[in-house]
């Protein structure tokens, strides 16, 4: 058996380790993996630090949360749970009166939303929640995700408020569309065949499981596929045009979710 020298053994080392590290460097869990879309992936590493500390950002309303503490004798509560297009719709404008609590972060994907789900949702005990997500998982906000995962998460939260005696609304995931250069990129991150399909995955399983279906998309959309001209400020979030269409819509499903 042949021995190498001590240096040609040193320098073989060296050459093994800087392999290995490289490798390591690429598949590292924390590494942000780049997409074909420089606005997204700009967004995701702003993001990188600050979700490492507190990834569901459970750190936004939980003051808020303790000050409202538990429902009123004959309170039917009403919780929000959401991203931006939730966390940017002024309750108390379109719904006067209401009290309708309001639990959306901007940009959020359905996998933070289930960490800080017992604390925005099952700890404010509200009787009727309609959820709104799914738009930023398609886009890959947080990383790339299956359709089966994100239906994995919506599904838990389902599960987790039928064991509080919540009422679900689950709401469409909303159309998007590239009309102005600053929606391009948030038009082709939401491609259309997965909102659909996202979309009828929810139907489906309101009708199995006794939740309601709240369907935006189908009043949003136009003779295109996609948001209708006028109703958004970027092709992807409602403006007042857009919430105006919204809060009748989800009115009368939470009209119908407090006689169940």
């Amino acid at each position: 058996m042949r021995t190498l020298a001590p240096a040609a053994m040193a320098a073989l080392l060296i050459g093994v380790s800087s392999t290995i590290s490289a490798q390591q460097d690429q598949q590292h869990p924390l590494a942000i993996q780049t997409s074909a879309h420089p606005g997204l992936d700009a967004y995701r590493q702003s993001r990188a630090a600050a979700l490492m500390n507190d990834f569901g950002e459970l750190h936004r309303y939980r003051a808020a949360n303790a000050a409202i503490g538990s429902p009123t004798a004959g309170e039917e509560r009403v919780v929000f749970f959401g991203d931006s297009i939730t966390d940017g719709w002024k309750l108390d404008q379109y719904f006067p009166g209401k009290g309708y609590i309001n639990r959306g972060i901007g940009g959020q994907t359905t996998s933070q939303m289930l960490l800080r789900f017992r604390q925005d949702v099952l700890d404010l005990q509200p009787h009727v929640l309609v959820i709104l997500a799914g738009t930023n998982d398609i886009a890959g906000n947080t990383g790339p995700i299956t359709l089966e995962d994100i239906e994995s998460n919506l599904a838990t939260m389902a599960e987790l408020a039928r064991v509080h005696h919540i009422v679900t609304i689950f709401s469409s995931v909303t159309p998007v569309n590239g009309d102005v250069p600053a929606s391009r990129e948030l038009f082709t991150t939401r491609p259309r065949s997965e909102i659909l399909a996202l979309n009828a995955w929810l139907k489906n399983y309101c009708a199995a499981n006794g939740d309601i279906y709240l369907d935006y998309f189908s009043a949003l959309v136009d003779d295109r596929g996609l948001m209708r001209p006028g109703i958004s400020k970027d092709g992807l979030h409602p403006n007042d045009a857009g919430y105006k269409i919204m809060a009748p819509l989800a009115e009368a499903a939470i009209e119908h979710a407090t006689q169940m």
